[in-house]
């Protein structure tokens, strides 16, 4: 790009990465203006602007050698949890998993930013989603009314270092379960046993508790009208473990990020 058209709509989004990368809103920021510098000087190549933008922050975070994430943080003060679950993942790890996270880049423009093979982006967020999801380590409440499922779900939980602390198969049961264990996470299914409505039971706890929840269901398209709760985090069954667990790892790291903002 020759001009500064079209950069001024990614520096919010730049800034956020950056400073997520780096841990000091100083050291981010200079990274963002040198590399939107790189990008004006005709550095990048022809590569799309989203994707130059993104990888010139990570040349300029990679020739700052910016400090651990929590060096800068005197001992008076308390660490960001965000930032200390990032600083413990390898710095490519955390790389690629903020791209794909947090700034929603698919898996092959997140490989084209890093200038990895896809598969090698792909088993660096497998490590980046356990490590980030055993440090987070919480309580979880299934929602499910097929017993098989339910188990795979419980298990899946379980490999991450999650506790599952109930499982429930009705609407009834998933708002008490919720109300007396005050869990961490919530997977949810929308249709249950006695035909009531997990979606119900979300809406009604949500009211009093507000909790991260993972709908994991057959019938998406109930969930696709617009109505609240809205389906932050959504997977179709049948599901993929894999890309389950991603999207357990991102609802928590998400979750502490809105809790410490």
């Amino acid at each position: 790009m020759s001009s500064d058209e079209g950069l001024v709509g990614h520096v919010p989004y730049l800034r956020r990465f950056a400073r997520a990368l780096t841990g000091s809103q100083t050291l981010g920021d200079a990274c963002v203006v040198a590399a939107i510098e790189r990008i004006l000087a005709g550095k990048a190549g022809s590569i799309p602007a989203r994707i130059a933008l993104y990888r010139s922050v990570l040349a300029e975070v990679d020739a700052l050698e910016a400090r651990p994430i929590t060096a800068s943080v005197p001992s008076s003060q308390v660490v960001d949890p965000v930032q200390r679950n990032l600083a413990a993942l390898t710095p490519v790890g955390r790389q690629a998993f903020l791209l794909v996270a947090m700034e929603e880049f698919s898996l092959q423009d997140a490989a084209l930013v890093l200038e990895m093979a896809p598969d090698e982006v792909s088993a660096l967020l497998e490590d980046a989603n356990q490590d980030i999801a055993a440090q987070i380590a919480t309580d979880v409440v299934i929602i499910e009314d097929e017993p098989l499922i339910a188990m795979d779900l419980e298990q899946l939980v379980q490999e991450l270092g999650h506790r599952v602390v109930r499982v429930a198969r009705t609407e009834r049961q998933a708002i008490e379960a919720v109300r007396q264990t005050r869990p961490g996470l919530v997977l949810a299914d929308i249709q249950l046993a006695d035909g009531s409505s997990g979606l119900d039971a979300v809406n009604e706890f949500l009211q009093i508790f507000s909790v991260p929840v993972i709908f994991v269901t057959a019938f998406p398209e109930r969930l696709l009208t617009g109505a609240k709760p809205e389906p932050t985090f959504l997977v179709s069954k049948p599901f993929q473990a894999e890309a389950l667990k991603a999207v357990i790892s991102q609802a928590l790291f998400f979750d502490m990020r809105s809790r410490v903002s």
